[in-house]
């Protein structure tokens, strides 16, 4: 298993990582109509601390991978069924979610989520084997650092629940410097342009399973409602809205970016923010969906936050971590914060919000076309 070039002309995904992707996106699709359920109940707390956990260990163990096959991808027997592995827990992990919102049961999801991390540790372990010098010292930091990460989650499983709320943070903020320490002093030979397609197909998924959710969730309203022209302008607006984040995300290229940037960490990092926000896009509108015909225990105003607050989150994070560096002049530079700031706003109208935020969304696409137009 030796390290690919950084140079490598025409780096894409492969078939294994996109089968990947997409069962990986069981898991979020699982934690997306969890989160719904509690929202339309009012159980706020209990359905964002959910979501924020297993999403975590999804969007972390997936972003593992991502950055080690961009470095050390050898399609050989072994990395196939060591990710195949890793799909299997994700899969035992997705089967845990619901024990996870209901009761606050985290065996299982620490159980897949253990399993794909340890899968981990074997990769880096060969990698180690076929390294030398420095960049041997990092694969056995990664190694060393997962497994003991892996031995906490352990010691925390069978703790009271008041004392596992304390110590599930500090788990998480650990397995967050497993990289930082590991590459301290050399970074692994990840591909710049490879990096960017696969968080940008990632994106496409997620999105993709927004509007799935948001669709079935349209038809099952439909179907024991009739209340068609109450759906209507939702339905409009989260088709706005994930279209629109679509365009946004795509505007421009960023594995440039990528390349020269110091802040790689931050950008990777940044994205449990883009793709957490994107999916509960989904789980909003499912939330939206209730309220238009009255099955949500929350109020409208209530109800249009679960979607304009994750819009406004999306599109923020998004131009902070990659949009801006390709805008010039302070009117390009400010049409999405100024966006963000109006998508919120749009939560005080209530029922019809939905639509109005996804309006603003599809002006502004259409504000950042006619200024680099001008630019031009």
């Amino acid at each position: 298993m030796v390290p690919r070039s950084r140079d490598e002309p025409h780096r894409v995904a492969t078939p294994l990582e996109l089968f990947f992707d997409l069962c990986f996106v069981v898991a979020v699709g699982q934690a997306g109509r969890e989160l719904a359920h509690d929202l339309a109940g009012g159980h706020w707390g209990d359905g964002l601390t959910g979501y924020l956990f297993a999403f975590f260990a999804v969007w972390w163990a997936w972003m593992n991978f991502t950055w080690f096959a961009s470095a050390y991808d050898c399609d050989d027997v072994p990395y196939r069924i060591t990710t195949l592995v890793q799909i299997a827990g994700v899969l035992v992990l997705a089967a845990g979610v619901p024990r996870l919102f209901a009761d606050q049961d985290i065996v299982l999801v620490v159980l897949g989520y253990v399993v794909m991390r340890l899968a981990m540790v074997t990769q880096w372990l060969r990698a180690a084997a076929a390294e030398e010098g420095l960049a041997r010292a990092v694969a056995l930091r990664y190694a060393v650092g997962i497994t003991l990460c892996q031995i906490g989650w352990g010691v925390v499983l069978p703790l009271p629940h008041d004392v596992r709320s304390i110590l599930i943070p500090i788990g998480i903020l650990a397995e967050l410097a497993v990289p930082a320490v590991a590459e301290l002093r050399l970074r692994t030979p990840w591909h710049p342009h490879h990096i960017a397609e696969r968080y940008g197909l990632f994106t496409l998924i997620v999105l993709g399973e927004t509007v799935a959710a948001a669709t079935v969730a349209v038809q099952s309203a439909v179907d024991e409602h009739e209340g068609l022209g109450r759906l209507l302008p939702v339905a409009a607006g989260g088709l706005l809205i994930c279209f629109s984040a679509w365009w946004i995300y795509f505007a421009r290229p960023v594995h440039e970016h990528l390349r020269s940037s110091r802040q790689a960490f931050l950008w990777g990092y940044g994205h449990y923010l883009v793709f957490g926000s994107a999916a509960a896009i989904g789980a909003g509108l499912e939330v939206a969906v209730e309220s238009a015909v009255h099955k949500a225990h929350v109020s409208e105003t209530a109800a249009t936050a679960t979607v304009t607050v994750p819009t406004a989150l999306y599109l923020f994070t998004v131009w902070a971590l990659h949009a801006r560096h390709a805008k010039t002049g302070a009117a390009q530079l400010s049409v999405l914060p100024v966006a963000s700031l109006v998508v919120l706003a749009c939560t005080a109208a209530g029922g019809p919000g939905v639509l109005a935020a996804g309006l603003v969304t599809a002006s502004t696409v259409a504000a950042g076309l006619v200024l680099h137009a001008r630019e031009r």
